[in-house]
């Protein structure tokens, strides 16, 4: 009796462990590190299951934008994907990563629809308000693994309230890829369709260099190199970093200067209401910035929002470093810790074990998913200021962009 008892009891922990990991709760449940150094751990990683899709999207031809010194418009379309997305399918804890440009969400297969629809809505969305091209997929995991890849999941704990994901096993690449060839693509929603960005913001302006220079990099393995060699390379220019103070985190310990960008209000205006709204939703901002000044210059809280702890969480919870098939940061280093860097960078270049891209300039740029300032789970995407990422992938590619100043 006994026995069947146990027996009855590891079939049911086994039954228990196999719902885990295709229902809402996979994420969740990966275990987190907090040392950013253990993106290059294998034993992080957890492959998605079986029957999930990613939703991914990027921007089309945004040379002209980055040109224009609109970068700041390219990280708003890139943060509605992850919006649009995520407000969608009810805000579940799904993987997601933020790329400047684009973003790439994981979600159970259950839930393809809604991220088509989402996906649909929020192209109409920045062709129309934004006057940029978005490009759309959704591709399954599953098809990833018939070309021999993998997408593997880690839970990177970035400060207590907030975690990001990271993503390695090739497959995220092999999708993009298949994106831009035109493949896996939604179909277009009518126009006039609108996406719900609840949450979406970029109020504040771009945050100055301390160190030294903002500089955006991306740092992917050589083509059948994605080793030991690569893992090195990738602890080693996280071993620079570390140096500086915060480990070259671009935001201040204290948070954002309290300096509001009016562009990005009136994107964030764009963003969550319609036309004829817009009036409104411009003062509202402006009223809540209002009472964030007061409250923090006074130092008292509003019920339960604090405005001097929100603005030390948004440094905390800010994304600034981050791997997805490839390492990508944006710090802030000074001249010397540049120079080891770039060092490194090269040598492993030359053996082919990585490829690269880096961008310097004199600011960084916010962008931001709060779905309520009272909890402290918001989040906060980080890019260059003057081209970031974008540029970065273009001169890994060969590409020249020649980015303007940016917009705030």
């Amino acid at each position: 009796m006994g026995i069947g008892v146990a027996v009855a009891t590891w079939v049911c922990a086994k039954l228990d462990d196999m719902k885990t990991v295709t229902d809402e709760d996979f994420f969740a449940e990966v275990p987190l590190f907090s040392e950013f150094e253990g993106v290059t751990d294998a034993a992080n990683y957890r492959p998605l299951p079986d029957g999930w899709v990613l939703a991914l999207a990027d921007i089309v031809g945004s040379t002209p934008a980055i040109a224009a010194g609109r970068y700041k418009d390219v990280n708003m379309a890139g943060a509605s994907v992850i919006s649009a997305v995520l407000n969608s399918v009810g805000k579940g804890d799904y993987p997601f990563v933020f790329g400047g440009d684009g973003a790439l969400i994981a979600l159970p297969g259950s839930l393809e629809r809604q991220a088509r629809d989402a996906l649909a809505a929020v192209q109409i969305w920045v062709e129309e308000d934004l006057g940029l091209t978005l490009r759309i997929a959704i591709v399954p995991v599953a098809d990833t693994r018939a070309e021999g890849l993998d997408v593997r999941v880690a839970r990177y704990s970035a400060s207590p309230y907030v975690t990001y994901a990271m993503f390695w096993g090739g497959g995220t690449s092999w999708a993009e890829k298949q994106m831009k060839l035109g493949r896996y693509g939604v179909a277009r929603a009518p126009a006039g369709t609108r996406p719900d960005l609840n949450g979406l913001s970029c109020r504040w302006s771009p945050i100055d260099a301390r160190n030294g220079e903002i500089v955006s990099i991306i740092a992917i393995p050589g083509e059948g190199r994605p080793g030991q060699e690569f893992r090195d390379l990738v602890n080693g220019i996280v071993a620079i970093t570390t140096e500086q103070n915060r480990d070259s985190h671009p935001v201040p310990v204290d948070g954002p200067n309290l300096a509001f960008s009016l562009h990005g209000i009136n994107r964030e205006a764009k963003a969550t209401a319609p036309a004829g709204r817009r009036l409104r939703q411009k003062l509202i901002i402006f009223l809540q910035l209002a009472i964030t000044v007061v409250c923090y210059k006074l130092g008292i809280p509003l019920g339960r929002f604090d405005a001097r702890r929100y603005k030390r969480d948004v440094a905390g919870n800010s994304d600034f470093r981050k791997f997805d098939d490839g390492l990508k940061m944006t710090i802030d280093v000074d001249a010397e810790h540049l120079k080891r860097i770039e060092t490194l960078l090269e040598a492993a270049r030359a053996k082919g074990i990585v490829r690269y891209g880096l961008h310097r300039q004199s600011s960084a740029l916010m962008t931001c998913f709060v779905p309520t300032p009272i909890s402290r789970d918001h989040m906060h995407f980080i890019d260059g200021a003057a081209g970031g990422y974008a540029v970065a992938a273009s001169r890994m590619t060969g590409k020249a962009l020649s980015p303007a100043p940016h917009q705030a």
